[in-house]
């Protein structure tokens, strides 16, 4: 952990707090904002346009207002006491987008999730899951630089909240970050659609050891924010890379952008 993150630790502990997305005071999240992440059911979101090789996205809140605040919170202002919420939101939208996969029936092909089929790599049926399986969630990665500035990696932070709170629910989940950056790329910020695409095109790799990425393994990437798929849909091609012809990718976020919503 950062200095700036522990500091930020400690004094949550010894002083009042306000809340992180509407500045209520006395309260690091009031009931407000929890359900501005929480308070609906996710659902299956689709950028416009959307990127060809995009999987089946889920996610649990728009990002807008109070969901957006939080989200900032964390990412940029390391507010890391909110990745318990944050991977609770994960954590729902991890479930809806893998509720059709099952939990037992072992190589049984089953409907894919709500929401018709995908573009390509990202249609078609789901392989049902050999019992006790667990779901792998992959991080989609930051880049180096902006971790080294934000202190923490967003992502694998509430990755890993996301985790515990599927395990606590009786869902066999790991996180395994298996994906890293192969050369730099831009800021994302302030580019479109088409711009990220050929920003993000290529830029992924899965690391040595991909043993733990078998190709019968239930993936699901998982991310914060989802804005125009580009950074999912690189993920889910740098999968596929290493497992052709491989058990089906999903991707959950906390939030997306209110046109994804449709």
């Amino acid at each position: 952990m950062s200095v700036r993150g522990w500091w930020r630790d400690f004094t949550d502990l010894v002083l009042p707090s306000d809340c992180e997305g509407c500045g209520a005071p006395r309260t690091p999240l009031c009931e407000a904002c929890h359900a501005a992440l929480c308070g609906r059911a996710p659902v299956r979101v689709r950028p416009d346009p959307e990127p060809p090789g995009l999987p089946a996205v889920h996610a649990a809140a728009v990002y807008e207002g109070r969901a957006r605040s939080l989200l900032l919170a964390h990412k940029e202002r390391g507010a890391l006491g909110l990745a318990g919420v944050l991977g609770c939101a994960l954590a729902a939208a991890v479930r809806s987008g893998t509720a059709s996969w099952g939990e037992g029936g072992g190589d049984t092909v089953l409907p894919e999730p709500a929401g018709g089929a995908g573009p390509a790599g990202g249609a078609g049926p789901v392989a049902g899951p050999v019992p006790g399986r667990a779901l792998l969630l992959v991080p989609v990665p930051s880049a180096r630089r902006a971790v080294r500035a934000r202190g923490h990696d967003p992502a694998r932070r509430i990755a890993l909240a996301a985790s515990a709170e599927l395990r606590r629910g009786g869902t066999p989940a790991r996180v395994t970050a298996v994906l890293r950056q192969r050369r730099r790329v831009a800021d994302q910020s302030g580019l479109g659609a088409r711009q990220r695409l050929a920003n993000l095109s290529g830029a992924l790799e899965a690391v040595a050891g991909t043993a733990r990425l078998p190709a019968d393994a239930r993936v699901v990437l998982v991310d914060d924010l989802m804005t125009t798929g580009a950074s999912l849909a690189e993920a889910a091609r740098a999968v596929r890379a290493v497992r052709p012809g491989g058990a089906p990718v999903t991707a959950a976020v906390v939030a997306a952008t209110a046109r994804a919503f449709g």
